[in-house]
């Protein structure tokens, strides 16, 4: 007899991956295929539409051919307020898919502001103004593309995040749908109605016809068509943004509970049991919903790994655990700071204008400093969104769960717990946002009957206790500090 599984899609901005989880939590096979990321002028960061689906199905294709399961159920995770834009007709993409970490939008995010309008939007959508966020994109998409505005207007095309594109070739173009935690990522969704809201689609110029119909993370979104290997007439269970999906896989379901996700970007998040709007620089955000809605708050880092990724190309090494390795040989950075303000500054700063810094350099510099200072520029982020995190919780900050690429580096853990003065407890799995989605999916069909027995499933994971000085930890931190100011007021 076939063993059963989940399969798990994982559509993020550098790795598209699929996941077969069993019903203990185990990870019986995995695929992934790498996806181009494009900078066609400063600010600008765009894919090609077609990569995300076709990496996507040569991921499910090699994943499916490494075990013989029965596949019962499908769950997708995805990149967050990336968007894109295609015929409904023909499913043709119109236009580049616009990636989160895009910055074209800016001018128009400053001039909302420049109206006064944040307050209001922060409490009607939890999130600030921010060309991060999906709705300004959709509207340069909508003013940039010829036509779209008024064939959006008629219905005849469809505007979405990642997770609705990818439901939209598992049916066969059948369902246009999405989820509430991508849906609260965008900046037009309502967090009290839990509905598009006409105000918000007004303000931003986003016609609602061409938007996928919200609705709970862990249901029956539709069934496959046969695709490649995929076959025909599978429940599709879940959709979920990837820092959601991480931190259903974490088990993190109690408020208290804080994961990292150290991705091309990072982002924290603790779950909270109904919406607290930050006054310091804090996204809300549906986490998830199942029979209920669990709210989130949390903080988005836009760029972390994608620094090392930089410093790999400026330093002439092939790759980001070339950077770790190097940043190894020294035993600090001798007063260097690196803020990788490539794409303005984050939570909880919000500079969108600022730029990289780097600050501390003396003729004793050189080459392993600098790659220790970008190593450790991801902990000093974290720890920014932590510490506001941990005051505005209303609940204290025991340790800090971490999955993600890097973190895989024991170096930056331990620096890590060192930071925060906490531990940190690493996954084992690099699969974590896979996980929650197989979870989230596995709850839709019944293959796991609660949270409280997905909480039962083993979580191997190792362990970073802080070693580190009160005195030490406070004058790096502090250096820091003084290095994020000049990011700032050098703009």
């Amino acid at each position: 007899m076939k063993r059963s599984c989940i399969l798990a899609l994982d559509q993020g901005t550098t790795n598209s991956k699929a996941v077969l989880v069993d019903h203990e939590g185990a990870i019986v096979a995995t695929a992934s295929r790498a996806v181009d990321v494009n900078y066609p002028q400063p600010g600008w960061v765009e894919q090609d539409a077609h990569a995300l689906w076709s990496t996507l199905r040569e991921a499910v294709d090699d994943c499916l051919s490494r075990a013989d399961v029965e596949v019962v159920a499908v769950g997708v995770s995805n990149q967050r307020e990336t968007v894109l834009m295609w015929d409904r007709a023909t499913g043709e993409p119109l236009g580049p898919c616009v990636i989160w970490q895009c910055r074209r939008s800016a001018r128009f995010c400053n001039d909302l502001t420049a109206q006064g309008l944040e307050p209001w939007l922060r409490r009607r959508t939890g999130l600030t103004i921010d060309p991060l966020f999906s709705a300004s994109k959709m509207r340069w998409l909508l003013d940039n593309v010829p036509g779209a505005r008024g064939r959006a207007e008629a219905g005849d095309l469809c505007i979405g995040t990642v997770d609705s594109w990818v439901l939209w070739h598992l049916t066969g173009g059948a369902v246009h749908r999405c989820d509430f935690s991508n849906a609260s990522r965008t900046q037009l969704f309502n967090l009290e109605t839990l509905r598009w809201d006409d105000e918000l689609t007004a303000l931003f110029g986003v016609p609602a016809a061409a938007l996928p119909e919200p609705g709970p993370s862990s249901q029956i979104f539709g069934q496959t068509v046969a695709i490649g290997a995929l076959p025909a007439s599978l429940p599709i269970g879940a959709l979920i943004g990837d820092s959601h999906a991480a931190l259903f896989g974490h088990a993190g379901f109690e408020p208290g509970t804080v994961k990292a996700t150290y991705g091309t970007g990072t982002s924290l998040m603790t779950p909270i049991p109904a919406p607290v709007f930050s006054e310091r620089g804090l996204s809300t955000t549906v986490a998830w919903a199942r029979e209920n809605v669990t709210y989130a708050l949390e903080g988005n880092i836009s760029v972390t790994g994608a620094a090392v990724q930089w410093a790999a190309q400026l330093l002439g090494l092939d790759s980001a655990e070339a950077v770790a390795t190097l940043a190894q040989q020294a035993e600090s950075t001798g007063g260097v700071y690196l803020v990788p303000a490539f794409v303005g500054l984050g939570a909880p700063h919000w500079h969108e204008a600022a730029r990289g810094t780097i600050t501390g350099l003396t003729r004793g510099s050189g080459p392993a400093q600098l790659a220790r200072a970008t190593v450790e520029s991801i902990a000093y982020q974290v720890r920014d969104v932590f510490d506001v995190m941990d005051a505005e919780a209303g609940v204290p900050l025991q340790r800090l769960l971490a999955d993600g690429g890097a973190s895989r580096n024991d170096m930056l853990m331990q620096f890590q717990a060192d930071m925060i003065g906490r531990p940190v407890v690493r996954r084992i799995s690099h699969d974590v946002a896979a996980l929650g989605a197989a979870y989230l999916a596995g709850l839709a069909v019944g293959f796991w009957a609660s949270e409280a027995e997905i909480t039962a499933l083993p979580r191997p994971s190792s362990r970073f206790d802080p070693q580190m000085g009160d005195g030490k930890r406070r004058d790096l931190y502090s250096g820091w500090q003084r290095a994020v100011s000049r990011a700032v007021l050098d703009v």
